[in-house]
């Protein structure tokens, strides 16, 4: 296989999980429906300019197809800023009210066939205006992003800060192509393509889709402290970890708030939820029982009990998470290392 068809393939298979991923969202009716579809426009938007440039490195396409690509960028623009603002509770709570912001798509790519595409400077012009327009909301995402760096949760921020850059990163892309500053035309798609998968893997990861549980302004910082400071003295001396049962709701009373006040206050300080916060104690716990000398005999689905998990296989599973270590590896480090 020589590098063009390799080239191919990395960029239909970003194509191809970018529009799965557009499915999904346009599907999906659990959380916040209307951020779930201004962020399908954004990737929707940018799979018809990125598959307009892999079908036009490949096929010949008509001016009008051509257009219809480049119309995409204008769907991505007003897409992202109002997908900040969503995610804030600032976007107009009528879905009406912001389709004026499409205005210049819809009118693009009505008049596809009528729009110059022939590589001379009406048509260039056309097209810088097309990223002038993607520019300018850029911008305003990234104005939003530096507003909203200490006003919204850290899952939040980091997302939504992350999204606009991958775009920027895009955007850069085209515009350094068209200008002659970065000849390789095919590796925007190739680009995407690695953003595709990086985002793929953090939604899924993260579970970012539902990201609204925790919209708006962050705990009061005094109020976070006091009881950052009651839930870790309830794990370091009363070992509340240890109770293969506890739960979020237990805890929670425990120092006096509610659970849900619990669960975004253990988000945003530490940035897991309970279940891995509850785990990094039992894992620190494990640790010190596998490198003391006593229990270098203990099996480790003793261990495991000692340290608060029910089972061997969700110790195995978080043990190695945090340490990248089996149980028995690091056993077997600390003891030489002895």
């Amino acid at each position: 296989m020589d590098s063009a068809s390799i080239l191919l393939v990395l960029s239909c298979l970003g194509i191809a999980q970018a529009l799965f991923l557009c499915l999904y969202l346009f599907t999906l009716k659990k959380g916040n429906r209307k951020a779930h579809v201004f962020l399908a426009l954004i990737i929707f938007g940018l799979t018809l300019r990125i598959g307009k440039s892999i079908l036009n490195t490949y096929i010949h396409l008509e001016a009008w197809q051509r257009n219809l690509g480049i119309a995409g960028i204008l769907l991505v623009g007003p897409s992202l800023w109002l997908y900040g603002k969503t995610l804030l509770n600032k976007a107009p709570k009528r879905i009406g009210q912001s389709l004026p912001h499409y205005i210049p798509y819809v009118i693009f790519s009505v008049c596809c066939a009528l729009i110059p595409n022939r590589f001379d400077t009406l048509s260039l012009a056309i097209y810088y205006a097309v990223f002038g327009h993607l520019l300018l909301y850029l911008l305003l995402a990234a104005l939003l992003v530096f507003r909203i760096r200490n006003q919204s949760q850290k899952a939040v921020f980091h997302w939504y800060r992350n999204l606009v850059i991958g775009v920027g990163i895009i955007w850069a892309f085209y515009v350094g192509n068209v200008s002659g500053l970065i000849p390789f035309y095919i590796g925007g798609a190739i680009c995407y393509t690695f953003l595709v998968y990086i985002f793929s893997f953090l939604l899924l990861r993260k579970h970012t889709f539902h990201l609204e549980k925790y919209q708006g302004k962050p705990l009061d910082q005094n109020t976070s402290k006091n009881l950052m400071n009651d839930l870790e003295a309830l794990f370091e001396n009363k070992a509340i970890y240890l109770n293969h049962q506890v739960t979020l709701a237990e805890v929670a009373q425990s120092i006096g708030t509610n659970a849900k006040t619990l669960s975004r206050l253990i988000n945003e300080t530490t940035g897991r939820n309970f279940s891995e916060f509850v785990n990094f104690y039992r894992v620190e716990r494990a640790k010190k029982l596998l490198a003391s000398e006593a229990a270098q005999h203990e099996k480790i689905a003793s261990i495991a009990y000692d340290s608060g998990f029910n089972n061997v296989t969700s110790f195995n599973l978080a043990f190695k998470g945090l340490t990248k270590l089996t149980p028995s590896e690091f056993r077997k480090q600390t003891l030489v290392k002895n």
